[in-house]
């Protein structure tokens, strides 16, 4: 029997590196035999990501598209270098498929399985698709969705459709609390917030919560504040923490995001795709500060799967800074004050929750 290869292709963020991941993880568990390989970007975060897994990986020199004359000429440069480096790797193998996660890296991957006729898998966990995927839908054989919704924005793609949710690390089967209680020295008889901007950070958010410090003082002989700042914001948000009243634990990056969701009885975060299924997951009460500038309103529309069920509420990033702090202080305050509502979020969420979609996709894969 040929060992099978199976090649993901996504980066630049957590959201187009962790859906892969967790697949991967368990074709390793299914198929011990597979070869598994990672194609992402060059940015930081990926390789970050990446280098603890056990997979193998290369980070590519594609670039995001741009109309701008030089940068155009660098995009396509840099397209096809990442296409002939991809072609190569994929070729070695005489039974491959290739799993695009959406974002510029996943455009020549997935060119160069066509070209060679090997199959195209995608995997779409935002409500709406972006430009990667809905150009690369027309080479997929099968496209993997987190939400109903979704599968009509690839009706006229002819790949099959699968809704099977958003596929999650491995951790989130087996979350370990007592573990990032441990690892980062927290207060076990206080309450948590946790403060996330995604795996890139996010400069609003954390202007926002710093904006609050004074006032979530008065919290702290209840709670305590985990914060995940980025590493771009990390040094700007320590000094602006300084002798706060209220315990607190700054970090640049963490990422057993399940075991640190397990602690935490409210979440403050965006609300890319990955992260509303973490929170769901988690059946953690959450605030969600959807990303103001996608054109498609994505995380408006992710977020709005938890509002629904009673899982979370909204509060807008807006450009003015000081109705947007006021707004989500609104917000923090009554959470914060009120056990019962959040145990009743915390509920909800089960509603939409889904933690098997990456054994699903596995599954499927290895048909």
């Amino acid at each position: 029997m040929k060992k099978r290869a199976f090649f993901f292709a996504g980066g630049g963020t957590g959201g187009h590196i962790y859906p892969g991941l967790a697949v991967a993880e368990k074709i390793a568990e299914l198929d011990v035999e597979a070869k598994l390989h990672f194609f992402c970007s060059s940015r930081e975060i990926d390789g970050q990501i990446l280098v603890n897994t056990g997979f193998g990986y290369t980070c590519l020199p594609a670039r995001g598209f741009s109309i701008k004359p030089g940068r155009l000429v660098e995009f396509c440069k840099s397209f096809y270098d990442s296409y002939r480096i991809a072609k190569a790797a994929i070729a070695e193998s005489e039974s491959a498929v290739v799993i695009g996660a959406g974002g510029y890296v996943s455009g020549p991957v997935c060119l160069a399985a066509h070209k060679l006729k090997t199959p195209v898998k995608l995997l779409n966990v935002d409500i709406v698709p972006g430009r990667a995927n809905r150009l690369l839908a027309r080479w997929a054989d099968e496209i993997f969705v987190q939400f109903e919704e979704t599968a009509e924005s690839f009706a006229k793609s002819g790949a099959a459709i699968s809704v099977v949710g958003c596929p999650l690390r491995s951790g989130f089967d087996r979350p370990s609390a007592g573990k990032a209680f441990e690892q980062l020295g927290l207060d076990k008889d206080k309450k948590i917030l946790l403060v996330t901007g995604a795996s890139s950070g996010s400069a609003s958010i954390n202007a926002a919560i710093c904006s609050l410090l004074e006032r979530l003082s008065d919290f702290s002989d209840e709670w305590q504040v985990v914060h995940l700042a980025g590493r771009d914001d990390f040094e700007k948000v320590k000094e602006r923490y300084g002798d706060v009243k209220i315990g607190h634990t700054l970090l640049k990056y963490y990422d057993d995001m399940a075991d640190l969701l397990a602690t935490a009885q409210l979440v403050v975060g965006r609300s890319g795709a990955v992260s509303v299924a973490e929170y769901a997951a988690a059946e953690v009460a959450s605030i969600c500060m959807p990303y103001p500038h996608h054109k498609d309103r994505q995380q408006y529309l992710n977020a709005g799967k938890l509002v629904q069920a009673g899982a979370a509420v909204i509060v807008d990033d807006l450009t003015d800074d000081d109705d947007r702090d006021e707004w989500l202080w609104e917000e923090l305050e009554k959470l914060m004050r009120d056990d019962g509502r959040r145990r009743e979020m915390k509920a909800n969420c089960q509603i939409v929750a889904v933690t098997d979609a990456a054994l699903k996709i596995a599954e499927r894969l290895l048909e």
